[in-house]
């Protein structure tokens, strides 16, 4: 006589093989919703929630540095001490090589690049003015300054690229100015000058 029965698939429990399938079905739908909940990462996208971008740079581990400042068709103005106005931001006050310092793992790095970066993020009506300053020298020599105006929805568009090369400490220059109509059209795209510094003395 034999010890243990064998148990073939009619003696199978119809109520445990429901439960199996339950939590199978179960375990499916919490692995889906895990997906759902992490979504792959889409690499090389950036989305800098902008309509226009505005970039100033000089020439690589320069110390000397040079400032940004814009003005908005209401007469609002950014720049290092007021880097938020409205629809205007001041991404990063570039300081030369003062803020180009990096501490990893215990040893210096030195970013080489200088750029400061202006987003507007909407598009009001009239008139901007973007100027540039040579705010401190360390080299005591003349500085060329890159000024790149784009459009950056509903595509990326070169609205105006130049260099203009500030002299001395203490210098301003308009590099760009720019009108918005009410239909949101960029025209108007010129480099006539006008202080925004130093108090109408350009």
């Amino acid at each position: 006589m034999a010890l243990f029965k064998r148990r073939d698939t009619a003696d199978i429990d119809p109520f445990s093989d429901l439960l199996f399938n339950a939590l199978l079905a179960f375990t499916f739908l919490f692995l889906m919703a895990l997906l759902l909940m992490n979504p792959t990462a889409k690499s090389g996208i950036i989305n800098p929630k902008a309509e226009f971008m505005i970039t100033v740079s000089w020439p690589d581990n320069s110390p000397d540095d040079i400032d940004t400042w814009v003005e908005g068709p209401k007469g609002q103005l950014i720049w290092f001490k007021r880097p938020q106005e409205g629809l205007m931001h001041l991404d990063r006050d570039d300081r030369g090589i003062v803020n180009d310092m990096q501490l990893i793992d215990g040893k210096e790095i030195i970013n080489p690049l200088n750029q400061e970066i202006v987003t507007i993020r909407g598009r009001p009506p009239g008139e901007f003015t973007v100027n540039i300053h040579y705010y401190r020298s360390q080299t005591l020599k003349a500085v060329p300054v890159t000024v790149y105006l784009a459009e950056v929805n509903p595509t990326l568009k070169v609205l105006h690229y130049a260099t203009t090369t500030l002299q001395r400490e203490g210098e301003e220059r308009t590099a760009v100015r720019f009108s918005i109509t009410p239909n949101g059209q960029v025209t108007d795209i010129n480099t006539l000058q006008k202080s925004l510094v130093l108090g109408g003395k350009i």
